[in-house]
């Protein structure tokens, strides 16, 4: 195969332990603190399905492969009840997975179970190998100092890049097709996109949303029914100004800064760290999101579960998760009075050494709080 397909994807070696130490975040660098209030549209979709009491349409938990090769998750998220796992962290990383026999039995007892699986995926070095960089420099992104650099994303005006990866994005939607056709193919994380003269007009939402429609047109060529997410996360946090999402590009709000201690709706609650938003403003950018688009496929990804956060993504830091209920609750309100239905939260690092040193993990407590919410 040519060195662009899926099967010997180049990546550049990136994680969120590492993004602790280098992703800046701040309101200024994504265009200003949002003052604008949660809209009327908003309240009215909110209150609407808050008086139909309509249940959540996803109970997730997302896992690395590493989790689903240590533990029988089909099995823990049938127990819990809930509906939906997502794959995690690389798409060559997750087909080299399902491909194994493990891997195998994993899809057939969701299946079995009627577990639905999705794939959230830090994608861009798969779908643009770095090794291209040799080749043609422009399918990559430019510096802040001009010039093209192959770590991290893409440069979203090179027709070619954006062909290779619109290519290998349908490539390895045939090897991990999703059951509910909702699609998760992330931009590098936290990284910045590109700054050539044409891409610095755009911020990286509006870099990162135009590569998703693209995407998107792809995928529908194979998969009618087909949704892509698009990642509202650090330097995408803000949401896009000037390109407009294609129908079936759908919101996913990561909140990765806040407290866990003390619910979101508490405004002035904050990390203490300068660079993370308060409270407030996190959910200022949630509203802003929700206004350009729309709540009735946007998904909350949550780390209420995810024991690599609270670890600090360093394994020597391992812990029991702290479970804190009344805020968990409040939280759920807070959300689906806004009026979103699709709720997941990463569970990462919840594997084997996890239940061997601190036993069950919240997971009944965590559906149970889910399924209250209708």
């Amino acid at each position: 195969m040519s060195a662009q397909s899926v099967s010997s994807p180049t990546r550049t070696a990136f994680s969120r332990r590492h993004l602790l130490k280098t992703a800046a975040f701040s309101a200024l660098a994504m265009g200003g603190s949002m003052t604008k209030p949660w809209s009327l549209s908003s309240q009215t979709l909110a209150a609407e399905a808050t008086e139909k009491g309509q249940p959540l349409s996803t109970r997730g938990i997302v896992v690395s492969v590493q989790d689903l090769a240590s533990v029988d998750w089909a099995k823990l998220a049938d127990q819990a009840g809930l509906s939906t796992i997502g794959t995690h962290m690389y798409p060559h990383e997750v087909v080299d997975f399902v491909q194994t026999d493990r891997g195998q039995a994993f899809l057939e007892s969701c299946r079995r179970r009627k577990i639905e699986v999705e794939h959230e995926l830090h994608s861009m070095s798969d779908l643009l190998p770095r090794a291209l960089f040799k080749k043609d420099p422009t399918l990559f992104r430019m510096d802040e100092k001009g010039q093209r650099v192959a770590k991290f994303n893409c440069c979203v005006h090179s027709k070619n890049a954006i062909e290779l990866i619109c290519e290998n994005a349908v490539k390895y939607a045939q090897l991990l097709p999703p059951t509910t056709g909702r699609y998760f193919y992330w931009i590098d994380d936290g990284a910045p996109m590109c700054r050539c003269p044409k891409c610095r007009e755009l911020s990286d939402s509006d870099q990162a949303l135009l590569l998703e429609n693209e995407i998107l047109r792809a995928l529908r060529k194979i998969d009618p029914r087909a949704k892509l997410a698009h990642l509202a996360y650090l330097n995408t946090l803000a949401p896009p100004t000037k390109v407009k999402p294609e129908p079936g590009v759908f919101l996913e709000f990561a909140p990765i800064w806040r407290l866990y201690d003390t619910p979101l709706s508490r405004r002035e609650a904050h990390s203490g760290n300068p660079k993370h938003p308060k409270h407030g403003e996190t959910l200022d950018w949630l509203d802003a999101n929700l206004e350009c688009f729309g709540a009735d496929d946007a998904q909350v990804l949550e780390y209420w579960l995810d024991e690599s956060r609270f670890a600090g993504w360093n394994r020597k830091n391992l812990k029991a998760i702290p479970w804190h209920q009344e805020v968990f609750l409040d939280d759920v309100k807070t959300y689906t009075q806004r009026g979103i239905r699709h709720i997941t939260s990463f569970g990462v690092w919840i594997d084997a050494e996890y239940f061997r040193r601190f036993g069950n993990p919240p997971l009944q407590k965590y559906n149970d709080g889910l399924r209250a919410q209708v």
